[in-house]
């Protein structure tokens, strides 16, 4: 006897993966489990405002990426007359217009669309900065040595001094009050720490709030505790750690805004929340991901279209031999049902079941007539597609006199499958009579129909487009039920009289 087991290692292998691969996507992707989840965007606007002085003009403006909580969707700028590069300086991106010559009061725009992400992963994780200890002049040395001392005193590692060289500076005392004047804060403390051989650099953020206009970008500072670890820090409150809504702008202590041939500079942003449907967004978020984030959103417009459709189809299949396996319905043909389930999608159940009946019945009557030329089978078989072929076009026309568009998608059914069921029906109607042509018939609609209910609900379609790995669940439980040799459900009604003998306290094979 063969041995079952290489078959369930198998089974168990295809649902290890295909749930695996399901909950990766899941978890780590953020794909949801259910459809009309929506995805936060933020569509932020910088207004770039300067004064040319009519020379060549380049204007480089330091422009965000995905980071921690955000995911870069879409970018775009409005620059009439300039010409327009996204570059990288330094290790920052930027977008960098360029002119001829331009004179008077200019208006640049750079618009991006962020959206809220909890699994968004930079392309490259932060480095941290070059420690550079800058000489002071006294007595601005002696004041920053001093707060540096005490803070020091009070800490055990980077973060900790952070917090305590805040609090130095916190107090009304002269040697904050000086050097307060001296330096902004972000850039005092990120010396300090430099000077304390720490890591630390001031990054620029923006506060994301909806429907703000005209705002600025605010100093934050990115302290390291090693080159894999760091921390936001608020150097006017020293809360520690990414606020929500926070969007890292610049973060390598670069210039926002370099501008050559140009003076009065400034920029300010304007901002909305707006949400988009999840499918719109995760089809944005997969279009520049790699290897591993595989997704049929990746996929152009058109092939995803595709895909849509053909990944149902092993929901029908599924179906299909439950049906016929489990239940024991009778079909005409083993997965024809699955093709008029296909086509009741295009058409609608009515609409297709009223096509259906029409073509099916009407090709019967012409076949019954066919059967005494006694033609050789190919040329019956072409006679009965080009009349199937026929019908659909007159029935559509028809319909589209009488004004039902619906009508008119009945092309969607397939016509050399329709050709065959109607040749296999009419040799089973001479066969074996009319009462099996109904029983396989109305077989095969009934679970064309069922079949038709699964793969149009809008659940499964979400599930079966978004997670690639449940089609080897499918075939996994395809194969479980070809495995089973047991009885079918429609078999037990022969089983009906001994249960009522059973019930009634009699002997069974025996009378009362």
């Amino acid at each position: 006897m063969v041995s079952r087991k290489p078959f369930y290692l198998l089974v168990a292998l295809l649902y290890i993966v295909g749930l695996g691969m399901t909950f990766y996507h899941h978890i780590a992707l953020d794909v949801p489990l259910t459809p009309g989840e929506k995805r936060q965007i933020w569509s932020i606007e910088a207004k770039l405002e300067f004064e040319a002085t009519g020379e060549p003009v380049i204007a480089s403006l330091a422009i965000p990426g995905t980071q921690p909580g955000f995911t870069l969707m879409n970018e775009n700028a409005a620059s009439p007359g300039y010409g327009l590069s996204f570059v990288e300086k330094d290790g920052d991106a930027r977008a960098e217009w360029s002119i001829r010559t331009a004179s008077g009061r200019q208006e640049l725009y750079y618009r991006v669309d962020m959206m809220a992400d909890a699994h968004a992963k930079p392309a490259a994780n932060p480095q941290p900065p070059a420690i550079e200890k800058q000489i002071e002049s006294e007595p601005y040395a002696t004041a920053m040595k001093q707060i540096l001392e005490r803070a020091q005193e009070r800490s055990a590692d980077g973060y900790t001094l952070t917090r305590e060289i805040i609090k130095e500076i916190e107090k009304q005392e002269q040697n904050a009050e000086l050097l307060k004047k001296h330096k902004t804060r972000a850039n005092l403390i990120a010396e300090l720490l430099n000077n304390a051989n720490v890591p630390a650099r001031v990054v620029q953020a923006l506060s994301l709030e909806d429907g703000r206009r005209r705002q600025e970008l605010v100093d934050y500072l990115q302290v390291f505790n090693n080159p894999t670890d760091y921390k936001l820090f608020n150097p006017q409150t020293g809360e520690q750690g990414r606020p929500a809504n926070l969007l890292l702008w610049e973060y390598n202590s670069g210039a926002l805004l370099d501008v050559t041939g140009g003076h009065n500079s400034r920029v300010t942003f304007s901002m909305i929340e707006q949400e988009q449907p999840v499918n719109v967004a995760l089809a944005q978020k997969f279009e520049k991901s790699d290897i591993l984030n595989f997704s049929i959103h990746g996929l152009p417009l058109e092939e995803q279209t595709l895909f849509k459709g053909l990944l149902l189809i092993p929901i029908g299949v599924l179906m299909v031999v439950f049906l016929r396996v489990i239940v024991g319905i009778k079909t005409s043909g083993t997965f024809m049902p699955v093709l008029i389930a296909v086509a009741f999608i295009q058409t609608q159940l009515i609409t297709g079941l009223v096509g259906f009946l029409l073509i099916v019945g009407t090709g019967l009557i012409i076949r019954s007539y066919l059967s005494r030329l006694n033609l050789l089978l190919v040329a019956r078989i072409s006679a009965i597609i080009i009349m199937v072929i026929s019908m659909i076009g007159i029935f559509s026309a028809f319909a589209f006199k009488l004004g039902l568009t619906d009508g008119m998608k009945i092309t969607f059914f397939p016509m050399i499958i329709l050709s065959w069921t109607i040749e296999r029906m009419s040799i089973l109607w001479e066969e074996e009579g009319s009462k099996e042509v109904f029983r396989q018939g109305g077989g095969s609609l009934l679970v064309a129909i069922i079949a038709y209910l699964a793969m149009d609900n809008e659940l499964i379609r979400h599930l079966t487009f978004n997670f690639l790995g449940l089609q080897l669940v499918l075939m996994a439980t395809v194969l479980l039920l070809g495995n089973y040799t047991g009885y079918k459900l429609s078999e037990l009604k022969r089983f009906k009289p001994l249960v009522n003998e059973i019930e009634s306290g009699a002997t069974p094979g025996k009378d009362k």
